[in-house]
């Protein structure tokens, strides 16, 4: 786990402290450096434009890993609360709202968000949304599961005896015990919605141009494979994939700890 958060900061400090190092645009457009490789004047080469990949990972970092972490707290958010309102609902409403997330689980995820990006004007904001909202279901059947197998127990049971309330269970109760299993839910999904993410901008609908983006970046680097300019492909396809190892060995140290492993 140390070695994930370790990573996972790195990247983060790349992202948001990086540019106070490193000065240049992302968007300077030089024309006389068309496609430089790697090298001590560029780093990270440079792209079609003569842009420097350099500064273009840096400022890609912040949309590809701040809208994922957003959009992952309103995913748990969301997830929590309807997975809260099933479990200590009566027996009909939670098997109604049960039906309605199978529903909802049995729509294939890329294809709904293909289709909301292809008719929501995209920006950062909207694409917290959008991922956030897509991103829900899954927890939710975890959280509600979890009410059902508590609310049973002896002390929720003595509580109730003694007056309590649901909404002073959930809140007092249930949301202290299910804590470590929510927040290891939600790093995983940081893991998924960056995939995600780098998934609708390879495809032109995530993070639009001229703001750079990871995924945009490796879109962009594949049209331009057949020039023979792989650092257009490797240092984007470098940085997703860290950032989502990185992510999912937080979340499995966090669950080999609440395992007692």
């Amino acid at each position: 786990m140390a070695s994930g958060a370790a990573i996972f900061v790195i990247l983060l400090l790349f992202s948001w402290a990086g540019p106070f190092l490193h000065t240049a645009s992302p968007y300077a457009i030089h024309p006389h450096l068309l496609f430089q490789e790697p090298s001590w004047q560029h780093l990270l080469g440079t792209d079609d434009l003569g842009r420097g990949m350099l500064a273009r990972m840096m400022y890609g970092g912040r949309p590809s890993l701040g809208v994922a972490m957003i959009g992952s707290v309103i995913a748990t958010l969301l997830g929590l609360c309807y997975g809260m309102v099933a479990g200590l609902s009566p027996s009909l409403v939670d098997k109604s709202l049960m039906r309605i997330l199978d529903a909802i689980l049995a729509l294939p995820t890329l294809v709904l968000m293909i289709f909301f990006a292809a008719i929501i004007p995209l920006d950062p904001i909207s694409l917290i949304l959008l991922l956030g909202l897509v991103s829900w279901p899954g927890l939710a059947r975890i959280v509600r599961n979890e009410v059902l197998a508590y609310k049973g127990r002896d002390y929720i049971l003595a509580a109730k005896q003694y007056g309590a309330s649901t909404w002073y269970l959930a809140r007092t109760h249930l949301l202290r015990s299910m804590f470590p299993i929510v927040i290891v839910n939600a790093t995983f999904t940081v893991a998924d919605l960056i995939l995600t993410l780098a998934g609708l901008s390879f495809l032109g609908l995530g993070i639009q141009p001229p703001q750079p983006s990871w995924g945009g970046l490796l879109g962009n680097g594949s049209n331009l494979a057949i020039t023979g300019s792989w650092w257009l492909i490797l240092f984007p396809g470098i940085a997703i994939f860290l950032a989502i190892m990185s992510m999912n060995m937080i979340g499995q140290g966090l669950l080999n700890r609440l395992e007692g492993r």
